[in-house]
Parts: C-alpha cells; sequence; structure tokens
C-alpha cells in the first residue's frame, strides 16, 4: 500500500517522495509529524545529502491540504517549525521539483539548499488570496534569497512565475526536460555528498544563520579551525595531488 511520505536511502544519498499524486502531493497537518520522524531517519543514518521531490508527472506538491486549515492551532505554526527545520537541516538539501509548487511547498522547496525543476512547472503563493499571512520566517526566505522585487510580486501581486522566471529570479538553479530530472538530481546529490561533510556542515550552517542575522562567529571560527586540523583536509590535499576523487570520512 502507497504511503502519503516515502524514504528511500541509496548509498550516501536519502530520498523523501511526497507521495500523494492523486492530490498533487499536498501535504496533510497529520503529514508533518511523519515528516520529522523521517528527517530523524536520514540524520541517524550513513545519509550525506537529503532530496526532497514528489510523485508523478504534475505536481511537486499543491501546499498544505486546504481541508486542514481551519482546524489546525496556529499559534505553535507547525509547518514554519517543519521548514524552518528543513532550512536548519546538518545535511545539505536538494528539491527535485517535478511539477507544479504551491503554497506552503514553494517555501518548504526554498528552504532546501539547491533546487532543480523541470520545464513547464508553474509556482504560485497563494496567502492573501485564501485570506493567510504567511509566517515570519517564510517572508524572511522571499525577501532574502529572491529579493523584495520578486517576493512582493508573487506574496501581494498574487504572481505565478513559470520556469523561466523562476531561473531568472534564482529560485531555481537549474532548469530540465522531465525526462533527465531524475538522473541529473542523482548526480548532483552524488557529487554533493562526496564533498567534505565537516566543510558542507560548518558553511551550511554559517549561511543560514548569516540569514536570520545571528551568526555566531566564534563557532564558524572553531569549525573552521576544526577543519584545518582535520583528516579530511589532508584527504582532500592528497586526492587533490593523486588526481582522484577524494574519500572524506568526515574526521
Amino acid at each position: 500500500m502507497d504511503t502519503p511520505l516515502d524514504l528511500a536511502i541509496d548509498g550516501a544519498v536519502a530520498t523523501i517522495t511526497l507521495n500523494r499524486p492523486d492530490k498533487h502531493n499536498a501535504i496533510g497537518i497529520a503529514d508533518l509529524a511523519t515528516l520529522h520522524a523521517l528527517l530523524d531517519r536520514v540524520a541517524s543514518s550513513s545519509s550525506r545529502v537529503l532530496v526532497l521531490t514528489g510523485a508523478g508527472p504534475k505536481a511537486f506538491c499543491a501546499g498544505i491540504d486546504l481541508g486542514d486549515i481551519l482546524a489546525t492551532d496556529w499559534r505553535a505554526n507547525p509547518v514554519e517549525a517543519l521548514i524552518d527545520r528543513v532550512e536548519g537541516y546538518a545535511l545539505p538539501t536538494v528539491a527535485a521539483l517535478n511539477g507544479l509548487v504551491y503554497g506552503a511547498a514553494a517555501d518548504l522547496a526554498l528552504a532546501c539548499d539547491l533546487r532543480l525543476g523541470v520545464t513547464g512547472l508553474r509556482l504560485g503563493m497563494p496567502p492573501a488570496r485564501l485570506g493567510v499571512v504567511l509566517h515570519e520566517s517564510g517572508l524572511r526566505r522571499f525577501q532574502t534569497r529572491l529579493g523584495g522585487n520578486a517576493a512582493r510580486r508573487l506574496l501581494l501581486g498574487d504572481a505565478t512565475f513559470d520556469a523561466d522566471e523562476l531561473l531568472r529570479v534564482g529560485y531555481l538553479d537549474r532548469l530540465m526536460a522531465p525526462e533527465t530530472l531524475a538522473d541529473e538530481t542523482a548526480a548532483l546529490a552524488r557529487r554533493v555528498a562526496g564533498l567534505s561533510p565537516l566543510a558542507l556542515a560548518a558553511m551550511k550552517r554559517a549561511l543560514t544563520d548569516m540569514e536570520r542575522g545571528a551568526l555566531d562567529r566564534d563557532r564558524l571560527k572553531a569549525e573552521t579551525l576544526a577543519c584545518f586540523a582535520s583528516d579530511d583536509l589532508k584527504e582532500g590535499l592528497r586526492a587533490f595531488v593523486e588526481k582522484r576523487p577524494p574519500r572524506f570520512a568526515g574526521r
């Protein structure tokens, strides 16, 4: 029996698939706890990169199931908590956007480190159309990562961006034909998984903290010095000299 969320781990690459294609992979509030549990499982595995994608050819995700909105206590926003966790996740994250990106799903993908998309995809952010205010951290992400003009067009102007516009404003890192998305995502994930996990974790944390206005300079300095003293650096230098891929152990 199919489940709304699937986890597959292939070597160093973990993939969470939103698996409700008959509902454009919409996420129910009850699914958020499952997503947190899957993130826990990936964190405790030997994975070095996490991919998020959707099932089927039509949609990455249509956002939160509308039937759950009125029945949810939004004082402690569970959607914001989940997306913030993805943004601050220790592993590098890749969003493979296989189709429609709508509502909270647009913020979920934006919280990932890298985004690949397919030709023909469209993105919409309808909070004002529904009478909803996007959570604070989501507003920050759209403002800092896309710039004020693009954020205002999406959130205040009710604009829908096509794939070319998403590439232009920097929401997408790469655009490709739907039939190549899986292979291109796998190649990118393998490449990221082959990098130093120590260096990646330190730089990702610093970049995220900078965006949040909360950079811990002492921690960044300590992690930078730890990388200079690491076995990973020695391996990286050896591999460069020997003209071979490095084999980082995260030490």
